[in-house]
Parts: structure tokens; sequence; C-alpha cells
């Protein structure tokens, strides 16, 4: 009677334990399901920063965020990944998956770097989802020194060696001081300072003679006198009054550009619908008053923006002229 009634007792046990097991892949199975067509986004998406807090891209990426988190429904949180003239960070966005759930900010210093002989990474590895900001880059000098204008400031180079404050060797600071110095037979020599405070504090302090940097990077420096625009790298005049009267390359016959551009990315391979639904979010950002007015504080080009559609020619077209200069420069 013994081992029958072990015998009675395990059968219910027996069956309690099947389904249970039964209710849990059930409720498995139904956890998995939402998840399975859950609509995107459905958590934050990182905003890849490549550069310092406080920084130009720093601000695009707290901008942009704040306005599209709105639109998406969640979270952008910005993470600064600075280091290597922005390839720490375009590392951090290329090693995440492409889930669209990791997006970054990409200027031109950083994809100038895709004209060396050994690239750190490759256009088709990325999808530009737009350029959002461009700004007039130039020759910055103290205002308190003794050239008021780019003729002084290319007369001073043909008698000495003048030091041109840049953000890296193979930045478009850098090619663009070589393209200079060989076009116009003067003396200048790039010197690679990793932050910006570095760069700037260098005019100031006597220890180079020209900062290579885009208008709104500057401003506070040029709103209180303390910077002096001399040249700027547009192949047209300016559209800021502020600079009206100040020379671009393009007048004086000088075949390079290369504008500070700030783009938004996103990892290749990333789904299509994923990259639509990021990048019609950005082309509303663009057209947000909040968004205008931070062009305009940044002194940059009120017609900056550039849908998905055509940033990859806006780019490739970009690293051409960059390619074009490097080789003139030889």
């Amino acid at each position: 009677m013994l081992h029958t009634s072990i015998r009675e007792g395990d059968a219910p046990r027996a069956s309690w334990t099947g389904r249970l097991r039964k209710a849990a892949v059930a409720l498995g199975l139904a956890a998995a399901l939402p998840l399975a067509h859950a609509a995107y986004p459905d958590h934050p998406i990182n905003f890849i920063v490549p550069w310092g807090a406080g920084g130009g891209a720093d601000l695009l990426a707290r901008t942009s965020s704040k306005i599209m988190e709105k639109q998406l429904g969640v979270s952008l949180p910005v993470i600064n990944v600075p280091g290597a003239d922005g390839v720490v960070g375009m590392t951090k966005l290329l090693t995440s998956p492409a889930d669209g759930y990791n997006v970054a900010v990409l200027i031109g210093d950083t994809f100038a770097l895709l004209t060396g002989k050994n690239p750190p990474f490759k256009l088709n590895q990325i999808i530009p989802l737009a350029i959002m900001i461009q700004q007039p880059s130039g020759y910055w000098v103290n205002a308190k020194g003794p050239w008021k204008t780019w003729q002084d400031v290319e007369n001073a180079a043909k008698k000495k060696t003048l030091t041109v404050a840049v953000t890296g060797f193979g930045s478009a600071d850098d090619i663009t001081t070589r393209y200079l110095a060989h076009k116009l037979g003067i003396k200048l020599e790039s010197v690679p300072f990793a932050k910006p405070g570095q760069r700037y504090s260098s005019i100031l302090g006597g220890n180079a003679d020209i900062v290579y940097e885009q208008t709104g990077d500057v401003r506070s420096y040029f709103d209180s006198g303390k910077f002096r625009p001399v040249l700027f790298f547009y192949p047209k005049p300016v559209p800021i009054p502020a600079f009206a009267k100040v020379p671009v390359s393009g007048q004086l016959g000088l075949d390079v550009t290369l504008p500070q551009f700030r783009a938004i990315v996103v990892k290749a391979g990333t789904p299509p619908d994923r990259v639509k639904k990021l990048a019609d979010a950005l082309a509303k950002v663009a057209q947000t008053p909040e968004f205008k007015a931070y062009l305009n504080q940044q002194y940059a080009d009120p017609n900056s923006y550039v849908p998905m559609q055509n940033a990859d020619a806006f780019m490739a077209g970009w690293l051409r002229q960059a390619e074009h200069t490097i080789e003139i420069s030889k």
C-alpha cells in the first residue's frame, strides 16, 4: 500500500509540473511576440559624440536630441567618446549593432582622415542621415596683434614661418594649411592641439600665430573682440553680415573651401525603415525655430541642411576636393 500511495502521489505532481512548464513556455512566447513586432524605437537611442562636451559636435547633438525626443517618443542620451580626432567615437558606432539605436555626429575634421593611406573607416560603412550644419572655416588671428588683413598675414608668411593651430595632422585644417603654403609659396606650419581651448589660448598667449576654426566655435572670442578673421575658406561670400568684408578663398582664386560640416550618421546595414524614420525626424528638426536659432547662434550658413538623399553626394564631393587639395600640395 505504501508503494501504491507513493505512485499515486507522484502522478499529480508530475501532471502539475507539466502544466507549469507549458504555462511558462506560453508566457515566454507571449512575451516574445511584442518584442518581435515592437514599433521602432521602443527604447533610448544613443547619440554618440566623438568629441568632448562643450564643443560644436556636442552642441549639435544636444540641440537635435531634445527636438527628436518629442518626435520619436524616446530619449536620446548624448554620449561623449572623444579621442584620435573623432576616430574613437566612430569606432564605437561601427562596433555597435546596426539596429538604429546608435547614431553619431561625423564632422569634416574626422571625415578628412579618409584621405589617408590607411583610413580608420570607409564611407560605405556608414549611412549619412543628413548634413545638419555647415560653417565657414577660416584663419583667425589675435585682434590685438599686428595683422589686420589676409594680405598682412600673407606678407608676413613670406618673411618667416607662421604657426597655425590645427586639430591634428591630416585634418581639414592641416590639409588647407599645406595647400596654402604650397600654392602661395608662403611659410606656414601646422601645430596640432588636441583640445579647442588649447588652440584658442595658443593665439592669445602668443604660442601660435593663426588658428584655423569655424565661425561658431570662436563666436565668443570674435564677439568680445579677441579674435579677428582674416580669410574664410568658402566658395562664396559668407552669408553673415558680421563677416561681409572678410575675403573668401573662392574670390581669391584659391581652390580650397572644405567648410566644416557636421552630419548625423548610422552604421551601414541598419534596416531601411529605421534609417528613414531617423532621417525624417532630422528633416523636421531642421525646420524648427529652435534649430534655426541654433544655426544663427553658431554663425552657420542658414541653408546648412542637406537631406539624406543628397548627403552622400555632398560628402563624396567634399572628399574629392580634399583629395585634390592634397594632390596639389605635393
